[in-house]
């Protein structure tokens, strides 16, 4: 371990040995992976399926669900497999795949939510203007540019570390997290720190600064109309407030973790707060956004169960 040139493959630690409650974790996680992708997928299909739903604020929708499956599937397999390894081994150009998705994911959640509150100020505030300002094809610039932005992001913040030697290959982790490689690498440079406030900075702070801009202007209208019309700004608005603050508040857990030394949190508690963003965010949205409109309840209805 010693020799840096030696590091071929990761070990995560963090599993430990589950005897025969292996087969209890491994259901459990298969059992919600497959809920999270098949929620998404039908709010995918029945949006594609359904003309109706092609709308801004459904696409805008429909994208932020492969997001949601994006990032499980970055997550989700490699702890299915490794629940019956004995030597919990990744592969070091797994590790980096893995970091791709997981680390491109972040900020395209957070940009696609601001997307989203973008769309619902226009509505909100301009409602005249607002087939000629969100058209179709500007809607799909702008998931274009969603992703652009979350690629780019990734690529500044981390690229440097797939060109770090490693001295060591123990993860204490159930998944790649690139702080813990950093850790692990024989020289950490100041640019590693600067490169963990960068992310954080570009993917979470100032989409959510935009996204409470949004807001902030929708509360500014909504304060001078009729009750009416405030009931239907609150409606459309909560699921994205539900969804930002559970969003944030997984963050904080995500950005101190590992980062503070924190010695009186189990183990167990330490390494799946870090993961709450993944376990519970792309459930939550399906049924925050998709299942919780009454359009799409209807679509749904027809497509499943081929009811009118």
């Amino acid at each position: 371990m010693e020799n840096s040139s030696v590091i071929v493959s990761f070990v995560l630690a963090a599993y430990g040995n589950t005897g025969e409650l292996k087969y209890l974790y491994f259901s459990i996680i298969l059992l919600w992976y497959l809920s999270i992708c098949v929620a998404n997928a039908v709010l995918i299909v029945v949006i594609h399926v359904d003309r109706r739903l092609h709308e801004p604020m459904y696409i805008l929708l429909c994208n932020l669900c492969v997001n949601e499956i994006n990032v499980s599937t970055s997550l989700y397999p490699l702890l299915l497999s490794q629940m019956f390894s004995d030597s919990h081994e990744v592969t070091l150009p797994w590790c980096f795949l893995q970091m791709c998705f997981m680390y491109t994911s972040a900020p395209a959640e957070f940009c696609s939510l601001a997307a989203m509150a973008y769309d619902r100020y226009i509505a909100i505030c301009h409602p005249l203007h607002y087939d000629v300002i969100m058209n179709t094809e500007r809607v799909f610039v702008m998931i274009l540019l969603v992703w652009t932005y979350s690629v780019l992001v990734f690529i500044l913040s981390f690229s440097f570390i797939f060109s770090l030697k490693f001295c060591a290959n123990i993860i204490d982790n159930v998944y790649c997290d690139h702080q813990l490689m950093i850790k692990l690498s024989c020289s950490v440079s100041v640019h590693s720190y600067v490169a963990d406030i960068f992310f954080a900075m570009m993917s979470v702070f100032i989409p959510f600064s935009l996204i409470s801009l949004s807001y902030m202007k929708i509360l500014s209208v909504c304060q001078k109309t009729s009750k009416e019309n405030k009931q239907k700004a609150v409606t459309t608005c909560t699921p994205q407030i539900v969804s930002v603050s559970n969003l944030f508040v997984g963050c904080i857990f995500y950005f101190t973790d590992f980062r503070i030394l924190v010695t009186h949190v189990p183990d167990e508690i330490r390494i799946i707060l870090p993961m709450y963003l993944v376990i519970c965010q792309p459930m939550l949205t399906p049924f925050m956004y998709g299942f919780n409109f009454p359009k799409i309840i209807q679509s749904c209805k027809r497509f499943l169960f081929n009811r009118k």
